[in-house]
């Protein structure tokens, strides 16, 4: 026979309810005795009777049990505490952010002439002068470039400066290294050139043989 389920409400009837406490604490600590043997952990149950009699199980000592309760809670009420201190502490934070961006976000616009319709004569001289300090470091530092890069440049042009006169003196070196070479005698050979010779000098044609000489024709260079 199937038993019906049972339904969670208070029983009604004195007699079932108390027979019904009976067992359900003698099932309850059994159930206590067993977490506390299988798993090795510290149990402690405490149960009031409807006519307010104790019952109660300790795996160990109950007093012990309820010190280490008592110390965990109170350690628990401290953290929680703490944690609640460093979330509004957060949430302040969070808020005065905020605010800061805001008010960043109020002067960005003012300071690129927007929204000043409200503003007062004091504000827009202040917004003035903070505009010009604005443009004077902006200007020193585009000056400050220039002035490194033309140092640069200098320094540049003076490296290839030095490098081109090096490469100079290596090729005259090459180009007059073979006439070094060359023994005394040989430098003082003059090469052949016609503007050397005399144009005056007569030069003779024989036609014949040599020693005869029958016949001679005189010729001009």
């Amino acid at each position: 026979m199937v038993r019906g389920k049972t339904q969670m409400r208070r029983i009604e009837n004195a007699t079932s309810r108390q027979v019904t406490f009976s067992k359900r604490r003698n099932g309850l600590f059994k159930k206590a005795f067993e977490l506390s043997v299988l798993c090795d952990a510290e149990v402690a149950l405490i149960v009031f009777s409807p006519r307010g009699k104790l019952y109660e199980f300790a795996s160990s000592s109950m007093h012990k049990t309820i010190d280490r309760y008592g110390r965990h809670a109170k350690d628990v009420s401290i953290t929680n505490k703490t944690v609640e201190q460093n979330v509004q502490q957060w949430k302040f934070e969070a808020a005065h952010t905020a605010k800061k961006i805001e008010n960043l976000e109020v002067s960005k616009r003012k300071l690129l002439g927007e929204g000043l319709g409200s503003c007062p004569i004091e504000e827009l001289q202040q917004i003035e002068s903070q505009l010009e300090r604005s443009l004077s470091s902006i200007r020193a530092r585009k000056t400050r470039l220039f002035t490194e890069q033309i140092q640069q440049l200098k320094e540049k042009e003076r490296f290839l400066t030095e490098e081109n006169a090096i490469l100079s003196k290596k090729a005259i070196d090459l180009s007059v290294q073979p006439l070094q070479q060359l023994s005394p005698t040989q430098k003082e050979i003059v090469p052949y050139d016609d503007e050397t010779q005399d144009p005056e000098v007569e030069t003779e044609l024989f036609i014949g043989r040599p020693e005869r000489g029958k016949t001679r024709y005189p010729m001009k260079a």
